[in-house]
């Protein structure tokens, strides 16, 4: 593999996750990807390695982005909650073979590339990395993801979540010894 990068045939997205790119190798697509402390070469696209970590968290490709659509009104290039905690967002459409996937805690800062149409993005571990993206559109799947994460942390503090999870108080009006009891 090329420079000596680790080729794994198993991926699943997770906290140290960066990015995944897609890099032409031969006449298929493969996926770089970028962690906290390593890279390495998968053999199968972007997209598919996405959808499969959605099913190691519990849910489908499919179902995610419904959700997410839903939550935030977005219809194209929707950003994907991977996990309760994993944030993902295309570039572009995920069906383009050029897609790359960002995960959004990982984004430090950004800034207008040299070339056209070109974002370069420093991530938490200080790498840079030039993502073919406007800066217009790389900010506005970063407000999405927002968004879509706000949106799930609220779900999670609803009345009813409140209710029973509440540590209040009450008084029993049972035959016996009226006592204090968690509602």
């Amino acid at each position: 593999m090329e420079n000596g990068r680790l080729l794994i045939e198993e991926y699943e997205v997770n906290s140290s996750t960066i990015i995944l790119l897609p890099i032409v190798y031969g006449s298929r697509i493969f996926t770089k990807i970028h962690e906290l402390e390593e890279d390495s070469i998968s053999p199968f696209k972007p997209l598919e390695i996405v959808k499969e970590s959605c099913y190691s968290f519990g849910s489908t490709y499919e179902g995610r982005k419904e959700a997410a659509r839903k939550l935030i009104g977005a219809v194209q290039k929707v950003p994907i909650a991977v996990s309760p905690l994993i944030y993902l967002f295309p570039t572009t459409s995920p069906e383009n073979p050029h897609c790359v996937w960002v995960a959004h805690e990982h984004v430090v800062d950004y800034k207008r590339g040299e070339e056209h149409c070109t974002t370069i993005v420093k991530f938490s571990n200080n790498q840079y990395i030039p993502l073919p993206i406007s800066l217009s559109s790389f900010e506005n799947q970063l407000i999405r993801t927002v968004m879509l994460k706000t949106k799930i942390l609220k779900s999670k503090d609803t009345p009813t979540a409140k209710t029973i999870y509440s540590s209040k108080l009450r008084k029993s009006n049972s035959a016996e010894e009226p006592e204090n009891y968690f509602w």
